[in-house]
């Protein structure tokens, strides 16, 4: 009984570190994306400060933040109900 056991929590571990890890760089690949394109707009124009680089970055993380709690708090749900 002892090695069914052991596979069930090897194959739980496992899922739970695939779902954090892919929340991870969901949330990598939104800040860079926010990110490089500021910093491509910001080029284009050539203002003196990188408005578009703050703005864009400021938006990414919190779209990020966004993504990911809407992601957790939806699959925590379905699983209760």
């Amino acid at each position: 009984m002892k090695p069914n056991y052991k596979k069930k929590e090897l194959n739980q571990s496992l899922k739970l570190y695939s779902r954090y890890s892919s929340i991870a760089v969901q949330m990598l690949l939104i800040i860079l994306i926010g990110v490089f394109g500021g910093m491509k707009i910001d080029q284009w124009i050539a203002w003196e400060f990188p408005v578009f680089t703050t703005i864009l970055s400021v938006f990414a993380v919190i779209l990020s933040i966004y993504i990911v709690t809407k992601d957790l708090l939806g699959k925590h749900k379905s699983k209760s109900e």
